[in-house]
């Protein structure tokens, strides 16, 4: 039933001569490429404690649903079925298994968690996340990348995270120290689960002597996870104790300083990564120190850059009034 479903779209695709296929493309890039930093945007300028609440989601998603994807191993539609096509350059371009999707993940912890922060104040908002959602989810079935079942649950292992996400907020607002003591189990559980993506066996099926799918390539994306998700443990633990950002709203610099270091997050992921991390530790390393280094530096140092610029400012606005 799911590859008849994917043939009904491919015919779509086919009819139409791949006029969409941009479009559900665009899509799906703003979900793993554009909103996974909106999380920092929000912890340096707008709310500090819903910015830890959406990085531990999109960073606990990652660690999720890369150790259920390595425990699945499921394969690509076009590997399960040659009659298959997907649109682009999938087949070259696909960084892990099939179940469940990782662009569902990333939009649901994304726009889902939008939707949890603004159902009150913007419920056009809320239910335009509902929307980009479904849309997102739509559209790795219409390019042929992912199976229904893929989707549906991608978008519920996070949903599930997210509901995690609120619960444990309110648990650490009551305990402060409580939130220590998750730090400690978040770092234990991620170097858990690099420990068991490395030690289980895989599926090898060979045609024409070719490895169908090589599974050191399949846990890229698990490594960048537990990295992001490690640094945050322990970036947060620094904060907390430490720095105790305190976003100076209402500084004319802020919005500036927001978007240097929006600037620099998209660069680092896009591109740093690729041409220095991953030449100097390999694929695996380099993507788990690359991503370590992001958020640990993004959640410490970048915040005392915002305070110390603000303040420099504050000073000089200080003094010229004299």
């Amino acid at each position: 039933m799911d590859m008849d479903y994917l043939f009904f779209l491919q015919g779509i695709r086919e009819a139409t001569n791949g006029a969409f296929d941009e479009f559900f493309n665009m899509i799906s890039k703003i979900a793993v490429d554009i909103m996974p930093i909106l999380p920092l945007m929000i912890f340096w300028a707008v709310d500090k404690s819903w910015g830890y609440r959406f990085l531990g989601t999109i960073w606990g998603g990652e660690v999720v649903n890369g150790a259920v994807k390595l425990s699945v191993c499921a394969y690509r539609p076009w590997i399960r079925d040659s009659r298959i096509v997907p649109a682009g350059d999938s087949k070259v371009a696909a960084t892990g298994y099939s179940f469940p999707s990782g662009h569902t993940m990333c939009a649901t912890a994304m726009y889902g968690m939008t939707a949890v922060w603004q159902r009150k104040k913007r419920k056009w908002l809320a239910i335009g996340c509902g929307v980009m959602i479904l849309l997102t989810g739509f559209s790795r079935n219409f390019l042929g990348v992912h199976t229904p079942q893929d989707v549906l649950v991608g978008f519920c292992e996070t949903s599930v995270i997210i509901l995690a996400a609120g619960f444990i907020q309110k648990k650490v607002t009551a305990d402060s120290s409580l939130a220590d003591k998750l730090s400690v189990c978040g770092i234990v559980l991620s170097i858990g689960v690099l420990v068991y993506i490395q030690l289980k066996s895989y599926p090898m099926d060979y045609v024409d002597g070719e490895l169908l799918v090589d599974p050191q390539k399949m846990m890229n994306d698990t490594f960048t996870g537990a990295g992001g998700f490690i640094g945050l443990m322990i970036s947060s633990y620094i904060e907390r104790h430490y720095i105790k950002y305190a976003i100076p709203k209402g500084s004319e610099k802020l919005p500036v300083m927001t978007c240097v270091g929006t600037a620099v997050v998209f660069i680092w992921r896009q591109y740093l990564t690729k041409i220095t991390f991953q030449v100097w530790f390999g694929e695996h390393w380099g993507n788990f120190i690359s991503a370590f280094l992001l958020i640990g530096l993004a959640v410490t140092v970048y915040p005392l850059i915002i305070m110390k610029s603000v303040g420099n400012a504050s000073n000089k606005t200080a003094v010229s009034a004299t």
